[in-house]
């Protein structure tokens, strides 16, 4: 695949001397832009009552883009590597803002499908190309820090709702028309576009000789980070990889099992006590929730570069099966506990996100971490499937049986100690990649593209 001279990996090699800060700032332009997709809810709302949509129907273009995310990131990922940042983050604009675009022509006309297809199918291309264009990068600008690199770029996807959410709401208004929606997704289209390309025409890559200034090399300290790379065709045939699919999966799982029913899990949950919960505490709630999900992915992110990858995941797994115990044992005895309980939990759910890839750096070298994070990615799809579906239908049924308050989430916490315990013995699994998966020394030579 051909790419032009301005997007190629050649032309945006650093000169000696570049610093290697410009590069976070140039992949949070892009986190921070795509994130907007965890501030879908606000136009949830305002659709239904325009176009008559049911609450299934308005969430489809979400679900739809964490779906092509994850397998944009997968099959995308072979290309990101290959082509460089530039060439990625340039085709995660155009899909993103062009996914508003089709998204206001679809309002303007009453055409939900094209909001459907323009902000979940296309925007969620974007999604997932802008996701993993900076990972490869950052890790190889900072190979002796990739916990805190990727931690602080993907700590961008977790707090751009926090500017899209307050934003959007403003232009919508309290009774917002058809043609304010679609003025909405039209102006969060082009500011994007431009938001984004700062980042585009910033971003750098190192040479391939390039190593950073005073770095000691502790790979014999530390056994589980390799000095060799592994391809990622090769990377699908470790158990490595596997394992850590389900880790991530399982992670995921246990913090959407909150994040996506936040605002009436809290409701219900303290329904019919001294100390009911009203809708702005409620959606107070899930604004706490989204600054630990965005601080957590920093703070142990970093940490993790401290203590070492498996180490944290033991952290994120084991202290979350037991937050989840202490919610469920509790139930709704106190409502301090039930807030810091699920505030922790959405701090690991962040933090897992951004550890991944330096865990993945660690295993199976910089070569292709790109294509490797894109193909892990898939497990993020499944459990966007699965969360949901585990406390939307036990929380249904219970409600259907005359059950209310605790009573509705129960069996949801009982379930998500069970996954996250079972994710801790996926980590436990984690060993050093074997040498027959290794590439030569040549061809997997830090600095080197797929």
């Amino acid at each position: 695949m051909a790419v032009p001279g301005f997007l190629a990996r050649s032309r945006i090699v650093a000169p000696p001397g570049w610093t290697r800060w410009l590069v976070p700032p140039a992949a949070l332009s892009i986190h921070l832009s795509i994130g907007q997709a965890y501030a879908w809810s606000v136009f949830k709302t305002p659709l239904e009552k325009t176009l008559g949509l049911t609450g299934t129907e308005s969430g489809l273009p979400f679900q739809l883009g964490i779906v092509m995310l994850g397998l944009s990131a997968a099959f995308g990922g072979t290309l990101v590597e290959r082509n460089g940042p530039r060439w990625a983050m340039t085709v995660a604009t155009i899909c993103f803002s062009a996914g508003f675009l089709l998204a206001a022509l679809g309002v303007a006309t009453g055409q939900f499908w094209l909001v459907v297809a323009g902000y979940g199918g296309v925007g969620g291309i974007g999604l997932g190309i802008g996701y993993i264009s900076p990972v490869s990068t950052l890790i190889k600008w900072f190979p002796d820090r990739p916990g805190m690199a990727t931690g602080i770029a993907i700590m961008g996807f977790g707090g751009g709702a926090l500017i899209a959410s307050p934003w959007s709401s403003a232009m919508l208004g309290s009774s917002p028309t058809t043609g304010d929606i679609a003025t909405a997704f039209l102006i969060h289209g082009i500011v994007y576009a431009v938001f984004m390309t700062m980042g585009v025409l910033i971003v750098r890559v190192p040479a391939d000789d390039w190593r950073p200034a005073g770095e000691v090399k502790q790979a014999a300290a530390k056994p589980m980070i390799s000095t060799a790379n592994v391809s990622a065709a090769n990377a699908l045939k470790t158990p490595q990889f596997w394992c850590l699919w389900i880790v991530l999966c399982l992670n995921v799982t246990a913090g959407i099992g909150i994040l996506e029913k936040a605002a009436p899990m809290i409701t219900d949950f303290f329904k019919g006590t001294s100390a009911p919960v009203g809708a702005a505490s409620a959606a107070g709630f899930v604004a706490l929730l989204s600054l630990t999900n965005m601080l957590g992915r920093f703070v142990w992110s970093s940490a993790s570069d401290l203590v070492g990858r498996k180490n944290i995941y033991r952290f994120y797994l084991g202290v979350g099966a037991l937050l989840y115990l202490v919610i469920a044992l509790t139930t709704n005895a106190s409502k301090l506990v039930f807030v810091l309980c699920a505030m922790l939990i959405l701090s690991f759910y962040g933090g897992g996100f951004s550890t991944l890839p330096a865990y993945l750096k660690d295993l199976f070298g910089t070569y292709q971490v790109g294509a490797i994070h894109g193909r892990l990615l898939t497990a993020w799809s499944a459990a966007g499937v699965l969360g949901p579906l585990i406390v939307d239908g036990i929380a249904d049924s219970q409600k259907a049986a005359g059950k209310t308050g605790p009573d509705l989430y129960q069996l949801s916490f009982w379930i998500m100690i069970g996954l996250l315990v079972v994710g801790f013995v996926a980590n436990e699994c984690v060993r050093p990649v074997k040498e027959k998966f290794h590439e030569p020394v040549d061809r997997g030579a830090v600095g080197s593209e797929a």
